[in-house]
């Protein structure tokens, strides 16, 4: 008697298989993505078999409506050949199948649980982070078990995006923490992306920029993506073991309740953590305060000890003097105290010291805090100028959009100086000129420079101050001079770096060409903790070896420098946990200058000593403009 089987064929176009056919979860023991199918009986006589079924249909066909051909939805036909291919694959080799599949598991958990752990700081960046239990990871695990197939398919996914953006913050706050010193400010800081862009480009070339820039998009994009379907995988691997899974998760979560009660500890970390919950807790209140603080500050910035003084009542003890305020770009502590870099920077500093006075000046050197830390060098010069706290980018378009008073317009104020700023690193419109107080700004485009570039600088410390010599300074008038001068040559990357040439052989700058083709590479020592060491102290012995020979030459009797830093380096210089300070000197040859910040108790010379005291930037507008006989008239209160 022959025997008689039914073939499964391959389904039409009209009879294709739709989602709803498609078992809610595999069988246990099963990987969620093997469909459940018949056992199919192979018959003793194909060719019985084959004939046997044109007989049996006419008895399946009926006239029944809902026997008619479903009309095929676009796509799927596609999908179920490439399902299919990978089936037939996955036939011919399970064992390498097996292995795809069970890697493709390690590799989502792996990622799953890691973004879960990923600390926020490098220097948390240690193994002993990832062997805990994540709190987010048990709950996540009874929530996904919980629900049904779509709805745990569609959590699954928002759970991995989410992660996802987790761990692009989380990257962010780690490269800001090691340039800026804070965490990335989701409000405040997407702009500085741009400038990051623009630094890059200036110290890398623009090809190296737009491949950063590209290569930064695609890995937000693919974190995403791939964070996704990470989740969801796992997410359907627990429902096809749906009663281990339910049990693997209680023992975890009782395993981490017990852990938070004993505070147990494997490797000097508590197991149980919520490291995850917490960052995102974290962000939520930085948001928050940022938000808050944006309301506070632009009431602070209308309150102005100094804001309705008269002209006349403004530094009328230093009537006549030609003022120079300059910042040196990361000029910070660590160029005085750090091993590697204190003997060449305190050996200019001495030098200096001893020249300026052998041409009858004097100096007084203490420290400052300032607002900012590895960068966003804006915020330092606003900081000091205005006597506000302005340590991020809110705060400073709050202050410069206003009529606060500066340091630099009460000059201005006054009827008496011409106001000047030379701001070589300015190569773009500055708006921020008039709140400067500033009559004239000389940008990078403006100071005749015809020489290379220094990495970020567009020019050598010593070339601006030339050119501010020869525009402004050596200039006759008939009113004295107040200038705001920028120095750039210390920019990171530090390399490669100018040196000094004859101040008769500055020109146009060209006799720089030499030397900056023989410098050294930013790559060769931006990784290079060291290095960068070592060359950040030679470029601040530069800048200062400049302003000083400046001031040398050119000085007079009248003239009055005060200089300082506007932040300190980034943290690969400036060491982790360093301090914010940056040293501050006032310089002129008139004795009255310097005896009326006698009660500062500076240190004599250009070299604060290490217990000098310690002010907050903020603090150094109204203590000098005390200092030289101004007198306060608020507003705003």
């Amino acid at each position: 008697m022959p025997v008689f089987t039914r073939f499964r064929q391959p389904p039409t176009p009209a009879d294709e298989p739709h989602e709803e056919d498609t078992p809610d979860e595999a069988p246990e023991g099963r990987e969620p993505d093997e469909p459940h199918e018949p056992d199919v009986v192979e018959p003793e006589d194909p060719g019985e078999a084959v004939e046997a079924a044109p007989a049996a249909e006419p008895a399946a066909r009926t006239a029944d409506a809902s026997d008619a051909p479903r009309p095929a939805r676009r796509g799927t036909w596609r999908t179920w050949r490439t399902w299919r291919t990978w089936r037939t694959w996955r036939a011919r080799h399970p064992r390498a199948a097996l292995v795809l599949r069970r890697t493709t598991t390690v590799l989502a958990a792996v990622l799953v649980l890691g973004a879960l752990l990923l600390p926020n700081t490098l220097v948390a960046l240690e193994p002993n982070r990832f062997a805990r239990i994540p709190a987010e990871a048990v709950i996540a695990a009874v929530l996904l078990l919980c629900l049904p197939r779509v709805a745990r398919r569609v959590a699954a996914a928002l759970f991995g995006l989410g992660l996802g953006v987790l761990t692009v913050l989380n990257l962010l706050d780690m490269g800001f923490t090691e340039y800026l010193g804070r965490g990335f400010n989701v409000v405040l800081d997407w702009g500085l992306l741009d400038d990051a862009q623009a630094y890059v480009a200036d110290s890398m070339g623009g090809a190296a920029a737009a491949w950063a820039a590209v290569g930064a998009v695609v890995l937000v994009v693919l974190v995403l993506v791939v964070m996704a379907l990470a989740a969801v995988r796992l997410g359907e691997l627990l429902a096809a073991h749906r009663e281990r899974a339910a049990r693997g998760a209680l023992t975890a979560a009782t395993v981490w309740m017990t852990c938070v009660a004993l505070g147990v500890q494997t490797f000097g970390v508590p197991v149980a953590t919520r490291s995850a919950s917490g960052a995102l807790e974290a962000q939520a209140h930085r948001v928050a305060d940022t938000l808050r603080d944006e309301a506070a500050f632009a009431k602070e910035a209308k309150a102005d000890r100094f804001g309705a003084t008269p002209g006349a009542q403004l530094v009328p003890d230093l009537r006549g003097k030609d003022m120079v305020f300059t910042f040196i770009e990361s000029y910070g502590r660590s160029a005085i105290e750090d091993p590697v870099t204190a003997p060449g920077v305190g050996r200019t500093l001495d030098a200096g010291t001893k020249a300026l006075a052998a041409k009858g000046f004097r100096a007084k050197s203490g420290w400052l805090t300032s607002a900012t830390y590895g960068g966003s060098s804006w915020l330092g010069h606003s900081t000091f100028l205005s006597g506000l706290w302005v340590d991020n980018q809110q705060r400073y378009r709050t202050v410069t959009a206003g009529d606060h008073l500066t340091l630099t317009k009460a000059f201005r104020e006054t009827g008496e100086w011409d106001t000047v700023g030379v701001m070589p690193g300015v190569q773009k419109a500055w708006p921020e000129a008039e709140w400067h107080g500033l009559d004239k700004v000389y940008d990078a485009f403006d100071l005749g420079y015809r020489g290379p570039k220094f990495s970020w600088s567009t020019m050598p410390d010593q070339y601006a101050l030339e050119a501010f010599q020869r525009l402004e300074h050596g200039r006759k008038r008939d009113r004295p001079l107040m200038a705001e001068v920028i120095l750039t040559s210390s920019h990171q990357p530090w390399a490669p770096l100018p040196r000094m040439v004859g101040w008769d052989e500055v020109g146009d700058g060209s006799v720089y060409d030499g030397i900056e083709a023989s410098g050294v590479e930013a790559s060769d020592i931006i990784a290079d903790s060291t290095r960068s060491k070592e060359e950040y102290g030679k470029s601040v012995a530069y800048s200062v070896t400049s302003l000083t020979q400046w001031l040398e030459r050119y000085g007079t009797d009248d003239t009055v420098l005060v200089f300082l830093g506007d932040h300190q380096p980034l943290a690969r210089v400036s060491g982790d946990g360093a301090s914010r300070d940056v040293p501050v000197s006032v310089v002129a040859k008139d004795p009255k200058v310097l005896d009326a910040i006698d009660d500062w108790n500076w240190t004599e010379g250009l070299k604060p000593a290490e217990d000098a005291p310690v002010w907050r930037m903020s603090s150094f507008r109204d203590r000098f403009l005390t200092a030289y006989g101004s007198t306060p008239h608020p507003t705003g209160e």
